[in-house]
């Protein structure tokens, strides 16, 4: 089931957000200081491609340089990220069936707006204790 809800997102969002997230990656891989930005927008772009069966959690180790971070991230390119998530979550909320990828898409928003501090695990994983979810 997670294979066929994976291919319809792909074919109605997957590849738009992963084409956002991608330029928005090249565009912080451009300079030296901005690429931890880059890495993680790169990342989350292979989250927003294939999201079911995979889940965002609170990374532990996580600290302040997180925190600054996600501050500067917002001002560069999570603001911009979290637009093209509910413009794609209203195209997609216009049929009875996208209903559901379009929750899927609001509920990717604040990993878009704050993605450093962030891991994606398997949901499998995430189930059987193998993770700590905060």
């Amino acid at each position: 089931m997670k294979t066929l809800l994976n291919i319809i997102w792909f074919v109605f969002a997957g590849f738009w957000l992963w084409l956002g997230y991608a330029v928005a990656g090249l565009i912080m891989c451009l300079l030296v200081v901005t690429i931890p930005f880059g890495i993680a927008s790169f990342r989350l772009g292979n989250f927003a491609v294939w999201p079911f069966g995979r889940a965002v959690i609170d990374k532990p180790t996580s600290g302040v340089g997180s925190a600054i971070g996600n501050v500067l991230w917002f001002l560069l390119a999570g603001i911009w990220l979290a637009i093209a998530h509910v413009a794609t979550a209203c195209a997609l909320a216009i049929t009875i069936i996208g209903i559901p990828f379009a929750w899927a898409n609001l509920k990717m928003i604040p990993a878009a707006l704050f993605p450093l501090g962030k891991q994606i695990v398997d949901e499998r994983a995430l189930r059987a204790g193998a993770y700590y979810r905060a």
